[in-house]
């Protein structure tokens, strides 16, 4: 399976009957999967199927689907309501007995609430299922361009994933190589550092700071974490090359990668391993971001 990103869009036409029907897809980063839909007025039962399809097909991500509908030689039928014209003429009527107020005009009895219903043209029944149909299969088809946009740019964020996993692999050996991690580096600063203390006083046990020394050059090791970074190299190799529904897994991984290096950086006591440290942090916030884009 290839990677997918969690952005895209998506366009499908069509036309049945009377009805022609455009559906438009946007697809946003989420940390779970979320179809918003809006359609219009009497295809509510178009809902459960586009939910039911995308979900089928998504695991991540929001999608909003709009439906926008037209039809063709619909010509709305305007009437006026006897009933209520005629109830607001009898009250205009006695109100003009008590009140000296100007007449009511045509165009403002018109322009009352309720006088003027404006009715649609009757459907028919058979024909309205079959455009309903056949915007279900327009959404099909506007689903599988998403998912193909998704797939796409899938793939470039994998090749750059990619990238991010050689930029720290380089780095990690860097560090390893390190004149400042050897052994013998470490020793000689420690030897220095001692050797400073017992000038400015008579009271160090020499023996006891020497069992320090050891222990402080153990701490400084970053060996494990090194080895760590390396096996997560690993990890993220394979799920890039697996793909699928991976971005979870690898938002995981790029947490655990931070983890090792900020240890490697608070051990370090070289100038150049520190920034060494400090590129790869850099690198690893950048694999982190891009990640937030998979699916």
């Amino acid at each position: 399976m290839a990677l997918s990103s969690m952005t895209g869009f998506a366009r499908s036409h069509g036309a049945s009957g009377p009805y022609t029907f455009e559906w438009e897809l946007k697809s946003v980063n989420a940390k779970g999967f979320d179809l918003r839909l809006r359609l219009p007025q009497g295809w509510d039962e178009l809902e459960a199927f586009a939910k039911k399809r995308a979900g089928e097909v998504l695991s991540r991500g929001t999608v909003y689907a709009n439906l926008n509908v037209k039809r063709a030689n619909a010509v709305s039928i305007v009437r006026i309501n006897e009933d209520v014209l005629a109830s607001i003429v009898k009250v205009a009527g006695v109100l003009a007995g008590k009140i000296d107020a100007v007449a009511p005009s045509i165009d403002g009895l018109l322009g009352i609430k309720g006088v003027i219903e404006v009715v649609e043209p009757e459907s028919d029944e058979a024909e309205d299922k079959a455009a309903r149909d056949a915007a279900a299969a327009a959404f099909e088809q506007a689903l599988g361009h998403l998912v193909e946009m998704r797939r796409r740019e899938g793939v470039t964020l994998g090749q750059i994933l990619i990238q991010r996993m050689d930029e720290i692999e380089r780095l990690a050996k860097k560090a390893e190589a390190a004149p400042g991690r050897k052994p013998e580096a470490i020793r000689a600063r420690l030897a220095e550092q001692v050797a400073a203390l017992l000038e400015t006083s008579e009271r160090f046990d020499p023996d006891r700071l020497n069992q320090e020394a050891i222990l402080i050059a153990s701490k400084a090791d970053i060996r494990e974490e090194l080895d760590r970074i390396a096996s997560h190299v690993a990890q993220a190799r394979e799920m890039i090359g697996k793909g699928g529904p991976v971005g979870r897994r690898l938002d995981f991984l790029a947490q655990e990668f931070n983890r090792e290096v900020n240890t490697c950086c608070s051990k370090s006591n070289d100038l150049e391993l520190t920034q060494t440290g400090l590129e790869m942090k850099n690198v690893v916030e950048q694999f982190r971001e891009q990640v937030q884009n998979l699916e």
